[in-house]
């Protein structure tokens, strides 16, 4: 087996999973008791929170723990939408988020709130000129995704986040996709609230977490003393998401976030020079176009359409061989409908029907690229 999807999910890094293992059966005390057992616990929750924190630049009591990148990105906009309406009911994102950004739009847009989406250009870009227009004096928030989960294109982050500190709206980053991957600061980024999910970068899944800046913090807190809670119970998580913490795929996130960061500019280098090395053979033998820029870029992705093949059908083939690719969003595959990122950027219909995204990751090889060209052009025969 050929695994080229890791855009979708990450096997969990054995490194990650030797930590994890002893609040399993040993360590297994509740993080809420006040024995030993339970400060074993809330210690290593702690330390992971140092470590995730680290990790963008923030202070360990601006994280929050969630079940992954979905929660975070719901609990983002609707913290903010509830907490700040008086003030405005205007948020502005992208027609090319994640669909846990676009859902929750959609539901907000049914309860009175304005919604912005902005197309990018061909490249997938968003600039920050056209989010500077769209502000509105009752705008409270605006979020765009770090970088495309499908077609790999890396936001202006940086501009982004100036301009929404200069008008004083909030800003909210999807960084599912590339938290782990590409370096970010916050506080450089101007960044206020920021979802994550671990198994993107070699964690266990059903875990993730939402940055809060404590800069907002106080105002959130106050603002939503008349909002329900994400959740009710305990009071975990400054009483904002109550429930026992999963201590062990939090600590499993922690020790992911931390062998990702010191390794990032290595992984980097090794991904971007063999994607570069599947892109020459994929234009060598086939006749392709490639979706969104290759220019600031994640590296591993790539996203390509086989021109006048359907996708879907290519991709079944290949999963019949022993590859496994994608068609673009793993929460819409199988839905026999065209990308909505792959449409935004002005892709034909029938080019985003032949789309097929190889998203590589650590353990993939030269070889690996090799027997993929291989199989594909066998495949092509048959199709």
């Amino acid at each position: 087996m050929i695994y080229l999807d890791h855009a979708a999910t990450t096997a969990v890094d054995k490194r990650v999973l030797q930590k994890m293992l002893p609040y399993f059966c040993e360590h297994y005390g509740n993080p809420g008791s006040g024995h030993r057992m339970g400060h074993e616990a809330a210690t290593a929750v702690y330390n992971s929170r140092k470590q995730l924190a680290s990790a963008i630049g923030c202070d360990a009591n601006e994280i929050f723990f969630t079940s992954g990148g979905s929660e975070s990105d719901t609990w983002a906009l609707e913290s903010m939408a509830y907490s700040f309406a008086s003030k405005g009911r205007h948020i502005i994102t992208s027609s090319i988020e994640h669909p846990a950004i676009l859902q929750t739009c959609h539901f907000l847009a049914k309860q009175g709130y304005e919604i912005t989406f902005i197309d990018p250009d061909e490249g997938g870009f968003i600039s920050a000129e056209r989010i500077e227009k769209a502000i509105r004096n009752d705008t409270i928030l605006v979020s765009i995704m770090s970088a495309n989960n499908e077609i790999g294109t890396i936001q202006p982050l940086a501009e982004i986040g100036k301009v929404c500190r200069s008008k004083k709206v909030f800003f909210h980053t999807d960084a599912v996709q590339a938290f782990g991957h590409m370096k970010m600061d916050v506080n450089s980024m101007k960044i206020d609230m920021l979802s994550a999910s671990s198994h993107k970068f070699y964690g266990p899944k059903g875990v993730g977490f939402l940055y809060i800046s404590s800069r907002i913090q106080d105002k959130l807190l106050m603002a939503s003393s008349n909002v329900m809670p994400l959740i009710h119970g305990g009071g975990q998580e400054m009483g904002l998401r109550s429930g026992t913490e999963n201590v062990p795929g939090i600590v499993g996130m922690g020790e992911a976030a931390e062998l990702a960061t010191r390794n990032m500019q290595t992984e980097s280098e090794y991904l971007q020079e063999l994607s570069g090395f599947l892109l020459d053979k994929l234009e060598t033998e086939f006749k392709i176009s490639i979706n969104g820029s290759m220019e600031n870029r994640l590296p591993g992705n790539l996203n390509v359409s086989f021109e006048g093949l359907n996708g879907e059908k290519l991709r079944i083939l290949l999963d019949m061989k022993g590859i496994c690719v994608s068609n673009g969003s793993a929460c819409k595959e199988g839905q026999n409908t065209s990308s909505h990122v792959l449409k935004a950027i002005g892709k034909t219909d029938a080019m985003a029907k032949g789309a097929i995204r190889f998203s590589l990751g650590r353990e993939n090889t030269r070889q690996d690229i090799i027997e993929v060209i291989n199989t594909l052009k066998n495949v092509m025969e048959e199709l």
